[in-house]
């Protein structure tokens, strides 16, 4: 974390905070509309407008939280959607060979609950208001 010139720890804006919390409300909208009827939770959280405008809401705010606490989250939030865009291409190519249909249903189930933990985990330390690891 930066340090200022007192050798406190710079705080991050409250706006940023705020967008911090938009976004990770926005994830948990996309993953509860893809519990109560998408075909899959991880279709809703990488296919859905709330989660394509979180990203962009990353990307454009993530300047403002640069040596704060709070850029670990936006680095955390960012990281959290590309992972799962990765995952779910691993699982549709898995799918086009037909014989991998079985273990395709097993990443998006593991990805389903690595989503929901990802999403509840960062933002109860965002709450705290403490970092997420590297």
């Amino acid at each position: 974390m930066a340090q200022l010139e007192s050798g406190a720890v710079a705080e991050p804006l409250p706006s940023a905070v705020t967008v911090a919390n938009v976004v990770y409300a926005l994830h948990a909208f996309a993953i509860a509309v893809g519990i109560a009827g998408s075909p899959t939770v991880v279709g809703s959280f990488v296919g859905s407008v709330p989660s394509i405008v979180a990203v962009v809401l990353n990307y454009l705010k993530r300047g403002e939280t640069r040596g704060t606490w709070l850029e670990s989250h936006y680095r955390w939030q960012i990281r959290t959607f590309w992972s799962a865009v990765l995952w779910i291409v691993f699982a549709t190519v898995l799918v086009l060979t037909l014989i991998g249909v079985p273990i395709a249903l097993l990443v998006l189930g593991v990805l389903t609950l690595w989503l929901v933990y990802r999403i509840g985990h960062g933002w109860l330390r965002l709450r705290d208001r403490r970092p997420m690891y590297a």
